[in-house]
């Protein structure tokens, strides 16, 4: 996995379960959402690159947060 799939992951675990966009507009609109409330909490933006398997990812490109 590579830290954009965990992202993907976290915006899918973060919509209600019964949620279903009812067109694209509407889904972007809540990938926008998702996308602000995460700049506010960057502690779990961490988190995407803190998993054994995507700690490369630091390792070859250091950034501090």
């Amino acid at each position: 996995m590579n830290p954009d799939e965990l992202v993907n992951a976290d915006l899918k675990h973060s919509l209600p379960k019964p949620y279903r966009a009812r067109d694209q507009a509407e889904l972007a609109a809540e990938t926008r959402r998702f996308s602000r409330r995460r700049q506010r909490q960057p502690h779990i933006v961490h988190g995407y690159f803190g998993g054994p398997h995507v700690r490369y990812v630091l390792n070859e490109n250091p950034i501090s947060f």
